[in-house]
């Protein structure tokens, strides 16, 4: 069986998106499907393979759509939109060409975290399913909860929003939460092997934060991390706070919250973005790792971020944000979660980690347990049962 997967992403890029739709492409490709992923042309200053770059095996067809690629030339909103709407109506035509000449059946799948795309191909085509990640609603959203044959959706928030919205069947929309490979994140090194390789202090108490600055221009309470880590330091003298992945234009930006605290420069690192390749070594080096998202609709209910399952399976204990939506996968039993917007609690949810190695021990642990039953393959195969 074929299986066709739409998405509108410049690939390969920095953003976690990329990662997951390659990771599930593969999935779907060892479950015995036959893959072709349709992505659009755009312009990319990333020139490497993207199977290389995402350390996948190359199972699955790469097949790139022409559109409208404005977004470079800075046309703002009206740019994202000629782009977005160009590919859709590209990959509708290839995929319908395909079917008129019987490459593809009408028992393949086509499956899309494009809702233009799937909202077009779902007039035509019976067997068009939805991956959702944000809650909308417009007539494009309209049409295709309609027509597609079912949604998978990454968070029970984002299940709610649409049967409450549309009123319709909660059996046409499946949860199927992010993953992770536990073979390439659970690396057989030490923490002082993984500090050497990556040229990090041994002698210190390592707070990570691994993920983007901000999402869609929303904070991610990184900042608010740098600015309660002066009271982590007079706690504990060896703290030595690490952000990972910060987009190069912006670590200016957070480069002076520090400067303005007066945190000295052997006291934290900014480590511009990296392969993901190398992420699990940056999590084997830390001693807490942190997520400090804010209490906004979109964080609380809808997302389910790559750097959950992530930390769960790095093997160091994690301190996040008590949200719903990371409620789903975390609990006072794999980890320390503390009040949103609360930078005190924060601060005394990392000290609680670095005084208590007990509880650091047994929260780590348990993560690491409970993210074995969230793999990119089990993700796969529940998809397939609930597609089939």
């Amino acid at each position: 069986m074929k299986l066709i997967y739409i998405a509108n992403a410049r690939i390969p890029t920095e953003k976690a998106h990329g990662a997951q739709i390659f990771q599930m492409c593969e999935s779907f490709a060892n479950s015995k499907l036959d893959v072709e992923l349709i992505i659009p042309w755009r312009f990319n200053h990333i020139k490497q393979d993207p199977f290389e770059y995402y350390g996948v095996k190359k199972n699955f067809k790469i097949t790139k759509i022409f559109s409208f690629d404005l977004i470079p030339l800075n046309f703002g909103k009206f740019g994202f939109l000629i782009q977005a709407f160009s590919f859709a109506e590209f990959a509708t035509y290839y995929v319908l060409a395909k079917s008129l000449f019987g490459k593809i059946k009408k028992t393949d799948i086509i499956y899309s975290r494009d809702e233009i795309s799937a909202s077009y191909l779902s007039i035509f085509k019976k067997n068009v399913f939805w991956e959702t990640h944000t809650a909308k609603k417009n007539f494009i959203i309209d049409l295709l909860v309609q027509k597609s044959k079912g949604i998978i959706a990454i968070t029970q928030g984002l299940k709610d929003f649409y049967t409450e919205k549309y009123k319709i069947n909660s059996d046409k929309i499946l949860v199927g939460a992010d993953a992770v490979d536990l073979e390439k994140f659970d690396i057989k090194i030490t923490k002082k092997e993984a500090r050497g390789k990556l040229n990090l202090p041994q002698d210190k108490k390592i707070i990570s934060y691994i993920g983007k600055y901000k999402t869609m221009g929303e904070s991610k309470g990184v900042e608010k991390l740098i600015q309660i880590f002066p009271e982590i330091l007079k706690f504990n003298t060896s703290a030595y706070l690490l952000l990972v992945g910060i987009n190069k234009d912006e670590i200016d930006e957070v480069d002076a919250i520090f400067q303005t605290l007066n945190i000295k420069n052997s006291q934290y690192k900014i480590v511009p973005h990296v392969l993901q390749t190398t992420v699990p070594f940056y999590l084997k080096a830390s001693d807490v790792l942190t997520m400090n998202y804010p209490n906004i609709e979109h964080y609380a209910r809808y997302m389910s971020p790559l750097k959950l399952f992530e930390y769960m399976a790095g093997g160091a204990p994690i301190v996040s944000s008590d949200l719903p939506s990371i409620r789903e996968i975390l609990n006072e039993n794999n980890s320390v979660l503390v009040q949103p917007d609360n930078p005190e609690a924060l601060a005394n949810g990392i000290k609680q980690v670095l005084q208590n190695s007990d509880l650091a021990n047994r929260i780590s642990k348990q993560a690491f347990l409970d993210v074995q039953s969230y793999t990119w393959q089990k993700r796969a195969e529940k998809i397939i049962k609930f597609i089939l």
